[in-house]
């Protein structure tokens, strides 16, 4: 992939996308997505979008991918903060790290159980879904992190236009689907897996 970044940009959110649902060549349904106040992006998989559409009375959209319900839910609780990101990540199911670009160039990270890997250099940030990712990046363009953010499930970060993080979290329901069964945590997980 090629891009050029004009001058006087102070964010670029990009998304690569492994089509779960909905048709990648119907660009409609491919991430981020901009909003008047924010864009989302989403890495995972979510199950109980059309159960959130109906029980929170979202309007119908022509996207069919799993991960706008995230957008919809933000939307409906405008202003977008803290406390609406907090919201609609407990009421989300799946596997999860959403990534949200607000008006002012604040970043959010909103970790659930998908990996998820912060590099710091001098002014700036990337971010991937692993470290391998990121080190591979950094050899083909010859940079050198200064550090790195953790973050783990159940943190919300905000990283602002000048780098203040600021970290908050959203309570974790472990709640996955997997072949038509619902279970708490990954020790039922394995136990049903044996």
């Amino acid at each position: 992939m090629h891009f050029r970044i004009p001058n006087g940009v102070n964010v670029v959110m990009g998304h690569t996308r492994m089509a779960t649902l909905g048709a990648a060549r119907l660009n409609r349904n491919n991430h981020p997505w901009a909003t008047p106040g924010f864009a989302l992006a989403h890495n995972g998989v979510l199950w109980n979008d059309r159960i959130l559409r109906e029980v929170e009375e979202l309007p119908y959209t022509l996207i069919e991918t799993d991960s706008y319900i995230a957008v919809q839910l933000l939307e409906k609780q405008n202003p977008l903060s803290l406390q609406t990101i907090q919201e609609m990540a407990e009421k989300v199911q799946g596997s999860f790290v959403f990534t949200i670009l607000d008006k002012q160039d604040n970043v959010y990270f909103v970790h659930g159980d998908n990996p998820l890997a912060i590099f710091c250099y001098d002014g700036f940030y990337l971010y991937a879904s692993t470290k391998m990712i990121l080190d591979q990046t950094e050899k083909r363009l010859g940079l050198r992190h200064g550090g790195e953010i953790t973050t783990r499930e159940g943190d919300i970060l905000r990283i602002e236009r000048h780098g203040k993080c600021l970290f908050s979290g959203f309570r974790v329901t472990n709640h996955h689907t997997r072949r038509g069964c619902v279970f708490s945590g990954w020790d039922e997980l394995e136990e049903n897996e044996e």
